[in-house]
């Protein structure tokens, strides 16, 4: 039985938490034009948002008939490293959103397609570091990525609870397809850089019950479901 209010949030981290999809995206298509992979920052960021690198890599050496080196993953770290030290930073409205979760001493967690290394990166460099340690789940920790359930799953697993108890916050179709696929609730979100015009229409196709703007709009929807507000558009028959 589905609760109105969940008990867990789990936050997706890059285009949620923090405006790196873009950035990555630029550096992505940059390393990959090297090695005769022409693909702009614009296809990344729309194709591959949410998806695990080693996925998407896998993916452009089958349609461009290319090999990249072993050592593709090796160089690629220090270039995005790089430009995340330069350009990076959190989302409106998330430090808000957090604080006000612990006053509610309500559960949350990060849950990310990317590796470990560059997960723990992104949040000590932002200052989100200590807002989820030590609840930060990565994809390497699981047998398939997004749109796969299985990094949802370990991550409610982890935190002790049932999926039908926790709600995911994702920008990516992908993402939303895994929480979907999880038997758990979804907002959607499209406050960052990368985002188009229609990914809103997008993530309510994939399955998610709301999308907001703001990340600060999250606390009206958590309002709205204490009071059974908002409990049919948010999916609460998965």
């Amino acid at each position: 039985m589905m609760r109105n209010i969940p008990l867990l949030l789990i936050f997706d981290c890059d285009g949620v938490l923090v405006d790196s999809e873009y950035i990555s995206a630029k550096v992505q298509s940059a390393a990959l034009a090297d090695h005769g992979i022409a693909i702009s920052p614009d296809e990344v960021a729309r194709r591959f948002s949410g998806i695990p690198d080693a996925d998407m890599w896998a993916e452009l050496q089958r349609e461009h008939a290319v090999r990249l080196p072993d050592d593709f993953s090796t160089r690629f770290g220090p270039m995005l490293q790089l430009a995340f030290e330069q350009e990076l930073h959190i989302l409106p409205g998330v430090r808000d959103v957090l604080d006000t979760l612990k006053s509610w001493s309500m559960r949350f967690c990060v849950a990310s397609s990317s590796q470990p290394g560059k997960l723990g990166a992104t949040l000590r460099q932002t200052g989100l570091w200590d807002d989820f340690s030590p609840h930060i789940f990565s994809t390497a920790q699981v047998a398939q990525g997004k749109p796969a359930p299985d990094i949802f799953l370990f991550a409610a697993k982890e935190m002790g609870f049932a999926p039908e108890d926790c709600m995911v916050i994702e920008d990516s179709q992908a993402g939303v397809q895994a929480a979907r696929a999880a038997s758990m609730r979804v907002v959607g979100y499209v406050g960052a850089s990368h985002h188009e015009p229609d990914q809103a229409q997008r993530l309510a196709d994939a399955g998610a019950g709301v999308v907001l703007h703001d990340m600060r709009e999250l606390k009206d929807v958590l309002r709205a479901l204490r009071g059974g507000g908002v409990s049919a558009a948010m999916g609460i028959s998965p």
